[in-house]
């Protein structure tokens, strides 16, 4: 699948931030990704994002994201996007990843900013160039200051955009004025990475999504885009807002979002798991929360 010259958005509108599903004593589970993948497409996701925040990528090995790509990818073929979560923060190890998974199979990389390190916007932008150099795949930049510690300022994002294979942007930077003004200088494709700001993004020319709730929601999100495209904007702004309080109790409530995820996922007998240490598993009463924020959104969509 050749995404470097693709039309405008480069990764579809609706993706799936997923989860990596393990087994009940925290190996990797390729069957069930694979079978998690096939239902989020069947459920209207154009697009998969592997080995994210949400999909634990701290805490699986470089072998096991390798593996999670080719599983993925057997799973859903062409039809949509599998995009591979690579960033590090070592420029040689990004380098390295980036390269392992364009051999397993992935159509695109996601690159977050290198954490913990803090490096200055020159070091950042030489350290995006260095991994768009070194595979034939597209880059999604992550842009995730309140996890790493370095913004991806719109200036550098700008210079950035020349580059032929960096073509969109997971915005989690909670910059409403800083993405419109790269959106107005350059073609990069903005998705939004916080589920808050899906339809104010998409509104001012904005891609999509990139969704840790679409795990578990995956057409009451898309329903939005849906809805805006047809034109009815009201109708839009509904479905937002009746999906906000899942996305508060899912992204919002003291718990990482990967862990809310995969109560979920396991309470509707989906392909999840366990979390892998240092994240815990919710309580009963949490998913018992989720479960009935959940229900109230499928059935009202």
């Amino acid at each position: 699948m050749n995404l470097v010259n693709a039309p405008h958005p480069p990764f579809g509108r609706a993706l799936c931030a997923m989860v990596t599903p393990f087994t009940a004593d925290g190996a990797l589970d390729p069957d069930g990704a694979q079978r998690l993948a096939a239902h989020l497409v069947a459920e209207g996701c154009d697009g998969l994002v592997l080995s994210g925040t949400t999909g634990e990528s701290p805490t699986t090995s470089d072998d096991e994201k390798a593996t999670l790509v080719r599983a993925v990818k057997e799973a859903v073929g062409e039809r949509v996007p599998v995009v591979a979560g690579v960033g590090t923060a070592d420029t040689r190890h990004t380098v390295r990843l980036a390269l392992d998974a364009e051999k397993a199979g992935a159509d695109g990389l996601l690159v977050v900013s290198p954490y913990y390190s803090r490096p200055p916007q020159d070091a950042l932008e030489a350290h995006f160039r260095e991994v768009a150099d070194a595979s034939g795949l597209p880059l999604m930049l992550y842009d995730i200051p309140g996890r790493t510690g370095t913004r991806i300022e719109p200036d550098t994002m700008i210079r950035l955009a020349s580059h032929p294979r960096i073509v969109a942007v997971k915005d989690c930077a909670y910059d409403m004025l800083g993405s419109q003004q790269v959106l107005a200088r350059t073609e990069l494709a903005y998705y939004a990475g916080c589920e808050e700001f899906a339809l104010p993004l998409y509104a001012v020319g904005g891609a999509g999504f990139v969704s840790t709730v679409a795990n578990v929601a995956p057409r009451a999100l898309r329903a939005v885009l849906d809805a805006f495209d047809a034109g009815d904007t009201g109708d839009a702004a509904r479905r937002q807002q009746l999906a906000a309080p899942l996305v508060g109790l899912m992204m919002a409530s003291g718990l990482p979002g990967t862990v809310t995820t995969k109560a979920l996922l396991d309470a509707l007998g989906l392909p999840g798991g366990p979390v892998r240490a240092p994240l815990r598993p919710a309580g009963h009463e949490v998913t018992d929360g989720l479960l009935s924020a959940y229900e109230k959104v499928v059935s009202a969509s």
